[in-house]
């Protein structure tokens, strides 16, 4: 009876496993980093087929069927750590030249303008924060900013990948995105390790657009 009972489940147990590995899966917000986009603890999709089909496991992608666009919300294998799964949204292309200065947004040396919106009210800290609409690439969403605090680019001693790409100085960081990577930020510009500190997002590392 258990044979019977194991069969009869075996294509409920592929079915779910095709569809976590082709298709969709489930991905929880862990942090406030997306806000006000996505808030800490979230349920959300990732799409793994808009960028091509992958081999699970292996990662490799066998059936390319698009690449990230700017704007874009996806999930990827934190660099540092590949077992953790980060989530930001993609602001350097391959190619670009991405500059964060004086808390601006400059992509291939023009102002990605942003937009006073209100504010935020972070419930986590008691808070309001300045609220702001930009514009990257078709995709319009909000960010937040926090004007009066101030900026941290002193440690210039981190190592990563490409690291020659990047340049720093008290104020902000200038980086040319290598080929087959992407630069990746938080919504919650001043309250998230993104790819200002820890680098860039190797194509192998990606999981998925987030919807």
């Amino acid at each position: 009876w258990w044979v019977e009972y194991a069969v009869s489940f075996f294509p409920v147990i592929l079915f779910v496993f095709m569809l976590r590995s082709f298709v969709v899966e489930p991905f929880r917000i862990p942090s406030g980093s997306m806000l006000p986009t996505l808030q800490s603890g979230d349920l959300i999709l990732v799409n793994k087929f808009s960028y091509g089909l992958r081999l699970p496991v292996i990662d490799k992608k066998i059936i390319p069927i698009g690449e990230p666009k700017r704007g874009d919300v996806f999930v990827f294998r934190y660099p540092v750590d590949p077992n953790v799964d980060y989530i930001k949204r993609v602001v350097g292309l391959p190619g670009d030249e991405i500059a964060y200065i004086d808390k601006k947004l400059y992509v291939n040396g023009e102002l990605v303008p942003h937009v006073r919106d209100g504010d935020y009210f972070e419930p986590d800290r008691v808070s309001y924060i300045a609220q702001y609409k930009e514009k990257l690439g078709d995709v319009e969403h909000k960010i937040l900013l926090e004007e009066k605090t101030p900026q941290v680019y002193a440690a210039q001693n981190w190592t990563f990948p490409y690291r020659q790409n990047c340049q720093y100085s008290h104020n902000g960081v200038r980086c040319k995105v290598p080929e087959g990577n992407y630069f990746a930020m938080g919504d919650n510009r001043d309250n998230s390790a993104d790819s200002r500190y820890w680098g860039f997002v190797p194509e192998a590392n990606i999981v998925g657009r987030a919807f």
